[in-house]
């Protein structure tokens, strides 16, 4: 079986509800997911834009969110989950704003892409890494990948 990320909020490919983004309640769509490989220890979910600042000249790719260690009995995230309400020995990252916490799309201009990946590990990563980048993470999990899923949604602001 494949591993296969979904959202109810949203199609695949699919506008992310305003609900979810900094003109809205800029909390966390439900995502869930199935297909978990055998052997997947923990899991990771980075929610990233590849076209900041803008879509017609991408200079960077500005990240939303970054979890790891998630357990991998794990099946679901639920809309607007707090980090208290993250599954036991999940830990956050830091995103662009250099905070930990989900923060929803927010395009300066025109319609972004959002990229929901999650990732099973056949390790738990190491407490060591305490907040890390989206960086210092795919270091860490680099050799550890069992399998991955990709779930897109786009936002254009009002007015832009």
């Amino acid at each position: 079986m494949t591993l296969v990320l979904k959202s109810e909020a949203f199609d695949d490919g699919g506008e992310i509800p305003r609900k979810y983004t900094c003109e809205g309640e800029d909390c966390s769509p439900e995502i869930s997911w199935v297909g978990m490989p055998k052997g997947t220890v923990s899991l990771v979910l980075i929610v990233d834009d590849p076209d900041a600042p803008d879509p017609a000249a991408p200079r960077m790719v500005w990240d939303h969110w970054v979890l790891y260690n998630v357990p991998a009995t794990t099946t679901r995230l639920a809309a607007g989950v707090t980090p208290a309400e993250l599954p036991p020995g999940c830990a956050e990252g830091l995103n662009s704003w250099g905070r930990t916490g989900y923060g929803g799309p927010c395009p300066p201009v025109g319609r972004h892409r959002y990229f929901f990946r999650l990732y099973a590990l056949d390790t738990r990563l190491p407490a060591v890494l305490s907040h890390p980048s989206k960086d210092e993470l795919l270091l860490a999990m680099d050799d550890h990948i069992l399998a991955h899923a990709t779930l897109v949604g786009t936002y254009e602001k009002i007015g832009n």
